[in-house]
């Protein structure tokens, strides 16, 4: 009798396969010349692996309809760690990708940092608010959502950048003051709505159809 995949199984061979195709896409990323503007290039960079979470969160929304975790835990309890085994599963994925990329940009290290963390920050939020919304109001709501997520933080990233620059040798130029007046209120704002949207998407009830 052949055995029907646990949904955590189904999700890690998408993920890996997903990761898969953003490897390889960095081959081709190192005929970028080095010389290339680096503000623009990292905003493209950026966009793109944010496109990638939301281009896996949709493959692995289905998912968010399927019974997680068989124990003693309530059925609530055990839709929300699905909900975050999924989250916890595209933020890996979109990781991952962005460091073997941004080195195969050859940005400057600190650069490569900003991008890591900009782009686990919007990967976990997005994924957050596309699972929770399409459990709750389906995959259309869920892919607006997302998209409107990732816009928003990468223009939060945009105008500091616009504003502060770079430092001298192309790195990131760190501005507490700047980063406190033009990212963190977005990242904050991004945050408490995704944990919301997930909390009452996968612990609610009355999920919309498949």
């Amino acid at each position: 009798m052949t055995r029907t995949p646990e949904p955590i199984e189904r999700a890690v061979i998408a993920a890996v396969a997903y990761l898969g195709a953003g490897v390889v896409a960095a081959l081709p990323l190192l005929l970028v010349p080095a010389n290339t503007e680096r503000i623009p290039l990292f905003l493209l960079h950026l966009g793109g692996v944010v496109l990638l979470g939301i281009v896996l969160a949709i493959r692995l929304g289905p998912l968010v309809h399927e019974p997680w975790y068989a124990g003693s835990w309530s059925d609530p309890t055990r839709r929300l760690a699905g909900g975050i085994t999924l989250v916890v599963i595209v933020t890996g994925v979109v990781g991952l990708v962005t460091l073997v990329t941004s080195a195969a940009l050859r940005f400057q290290p600190s650069l490569q940092f900003l991008q890591l963390l900009s782009a686990l920050d919007i990967a976990w939020a997005g994924a957050a608010v596309m699972f929770g919304v399409w459990r709750r109001w389906g995959r259309t709501a869920a892919i607006g959502g997302g998209a409107l997520l990732g816009a928003v933080c990468v223009a939060s990233i945009w105008n500091y950048l616009r504003v502060v620059g770079l430092g001298a040798d192309g790195g990131w130029a760190l501005d507490g003051g700047e980063l406190m007046r033009l990212v963190l209120p977005a990242d904050t704002l991004a945050a408490v709505v995704a944990i919301t949207l997930l909390w009452t998407g996968m612990r609610g009830g009355h999920p919309v159809s498949r």
